[in-house]
């Protein structure tokens, strides 16, 4: 049941253990964050599901993670079954109505719900690079990448794009490396094997078009309820690194996309992450990042971030300082850390005079919390000892006939469930290639042939007409008349009469007569010269 200004979360014992004080959580608050803890079977994930219906019925949109199947249950309308029905006595939820909710359900892998696709481009390579945890190098080199792509005009949509794109930088290198800086093949090899982990895990799933809207993700429908989207987590979660990235992302685009609005009546979007502890064990410190960045700043955009896990000891510090809204389960302390784990929430409680808060803790039953949220200008209420109202839909998974069903009257039908795989970077680099290897190929057909055409060429000179045939020939015409010129100039050398052979060789006298006469000549020739010139001399 969902009022105008909060949610109706159960009812708190009181001394004498009976239910009564009802606990809600204000709407106006619920963008504050919160925290749902407790041991496994205690109940937490039912309160999930309360939670995203009163939500719903408030007309907030929201999205939660089903780990393990059973939160589909929610799209379909509850049964009247017998400990319901005593729940809903004891907390006084009257009446206690039964309904199905509004869902639309998503699959990074398509087989569970609507495919999830985010671009290469839309990632980024600062985001990228430290999800797969490059070194400085290897991330300049992503910058490098993603830079040439935008110059060129090659669009980075998928993971064989990127690739593609790596590639192609790293033959270009020299190039390259004159204006941007060194791109060494290391650091290409090195990108290629994480993209290679991301892709084994699912990423060719998950990116590629068409990319989800996130305006998708916060529909209401016509008789104001907000929609339930939610992601079938199941397999994705034995992908760790694809979960993390698709949260990154996700994050981002929030981030990123909406608007600053200030504090609200409501929230414009809650968001659910179930088995948190599976969200921050090794996660890269980019994600942890982006969450508290998230946790932090986004309160002022309309969403709120609900974390569920087993322990509060799972999520970073930094973020759960941030987190007002607290619900927590039986934890047990049968280990020092589990003894830890319950200190360090209970701390976290304002104290309630009427029980000691950790001891509480080892004592609840199921479907029991520790409750505490924010009240009037925004303080946290005294924790209360709370039986959670039982849920108005199907406890339980819906049977895959259940699903296709409403899958195929959901609104983004047909949207998303069809890849696009228009031409980018790998199709645009591949044709390049192609003609560069037809080009490669011509000149190289073209060099094989130019023994057989040596001397060939069209030139502008014309030459005389020495045959009398008339009319001048232009070398343009063929020069291939070159050489019948010289077979026939041969020929007629070989039929016009032999010329008589005569011997070069000279006897010693004659030798010594050419000498005299030379020697003669000279001596008279140069008496001559002197006599002419002294003559003019005097006559001048």
């Amino acid at each position: 049941m969902a009022e105008d200004e909060s949610l109706f979360l159960g009812a708190s014992r009181k001394p004498d253990d009976s239910y009564q004080r009802a606990e809600t959580l204000l709407l106006r608050y619920a963008n504050r964050h919160g925290l749902v803890t407790g041991a496994t079977g205690t109940g937490k994930t039912v309160t999930l599901q309360i939670l995203a219906e009163s939500f719903s019925n408030a007309g907030v949109p929201v999205f939660c993670a089903d780990i393990k199947g059973d939160l589909s249950g929610i799209a379909a309308i509850g049964e009247a079954k017998d400990f319901l029905v005593k729940r809903a006595g004891q907390v006084k939820l009257d009446p206690y109505e039964f309904q199905e909710f509004p869902v639309i359900f998503w699959d990074l892998f398509g087989e569970k719900g609507h495919p999830i696709r985010a671009t290469i481009s839309e990632m980024g390579p600062l985001l990228l690079s430290r999800l797969m945890n490059l070194s400085d190098a290897q991330e300049g080199v992503m910058n490098i990448a993603f830079r040439i792509a935008d110059e060129e005009g090659l669009l980075l949509l998928d993971l064989k794009d990127l690739q593609a794109m790596l590639a192609h930088i790293a033959d270009r290198a020299d190039e390259i490396g004159r204006k941007y800086g060194n791109v060494s093949k290391a650091s290409v090899g090195a990108i290629q094997r994480s993209l290679l982990v991301l892709e084994q895990q699912g990423g060719e799933h998950f990116f590629g078009e068409p990319a989800l809207r996130i305006e998708d993700l916060m529909r209401t429908t016509r008789d104001g309820r907000g929609a339930i989207n939610v992601l079938a987590a199941d397999k994705l979660m034995m992908n760790p690194r694809l979960y993390a990235t698709f949260l990154l992302w996700l994050m981002s685009e929030l981030f990123e996309a909406l608007p600053e609005i200030g504090d609200p009546d409501r929230p414009r979007l809650v968001f659910f992450f179930d088995e948190a502890h599976l969200l921050f064990d090794e996660a890269p410190k980019i994600l942890i990042d982006r969450v508290e960045q998230v946790v932090r700043l986004i309160r002022s955009k309309g969403v709120g971030v609900y974390f569920v896990t087993q322990n509060p000891l799972d999520v970073p510090e930094t973020v759960l300082a941030q987190l007002g809204n607290r619900i927590q389960h039986a934890l047990r302390a049968y280990t020092p850390r589990e003894q830890k784990a319950v200190r360090a929430s209970a701390e976290t409680f304002r104290p309630n005079p009427d029980f000691y808060c950790a001891d509480a803790i080892t004592q609840l039953g199921v479907g029991e919390a520790l409750v505490s949220t924010l009240e009037a200008k925004g303080v946290p209420s005294m924790v209360q000892r709370t039986l959670i109202r039982p849920p108005s839909s199907r406890l339980g998974p819906l049977t895959e006939p259940e699903r296709q069903k409403i899958q195929a009257v959901s609104p983004v039908a047909g949207q998303y469930d069809k890849p696009i795989d228009r031409e980018s970077a790998f199709e645009m680099l591949e044709k390049k290639a192609a003609e560069a290897a037809r080009a490669e190929e011509e000149a190289r057909e073209n060099e094989d042939a130019a023994p057989a055409d040596a001397g060939r060429g069209r030139t502008r000179w014309t030459l005389p007409d020495f045959d009398g045939g008339g009319e001048k020939r232009d070398r343009d015409d063929d020069d291939d008349d070159l050489e019948e010129d010289y077979r026939r100039r041969r020929s007629s050398r070989t039929r016009s009469a032999p010329r008589k052979r005569t011997s070069n060789r000279q006897t010693v006298a004659e030798a010594a007569i050419k000498s005299v006469v030379r020697s003669v000549g000279s001596s008279l020739g140069r008496a001559l010269v002197r006599g002419v010139l002294g003559s003019l001399k005097r006559g001048g």
